[in-house]
């Protein structure tokens, strides 16, 4: 037996911040709950989390932002 959590909305369930994937046929029990659902739920995805993070960091910043950036090349090995 497997549990998600998620929200019920306009007649579609969405798992948050899972990924499922049951292959067969499978009997299931869904509850609805009492509970509106809170904002912070319905998670943003860590790529759309990390490119917020970058866009508040880098707006808060006095720094000026160049218009072409270095190429970089992240599978490389660092030198010290």
């Amino acid at each position: 037996m497997q549990a998600y959590e998620g929200y019920f909305e306009n007649g579609r369930i969405y798992i948050a911040g899972q990924t499922t994937h049951i292959k067969g046929k499978y009997r299931a029990l869904i509850t609805i709950l009492d509970e509106p659902v809170q904002e912070e739920i319905k998670s943003e995805t860590k790529q759309a989390k990390a490119w917020r993070e970058f866009f508040e960091v880098s707006n808060a910043s006095d720094e000026e932002v160049p218009e072409i950036f270095e190429k970089v090349n992240f599978k490389r090995e660092v030198e010290a």
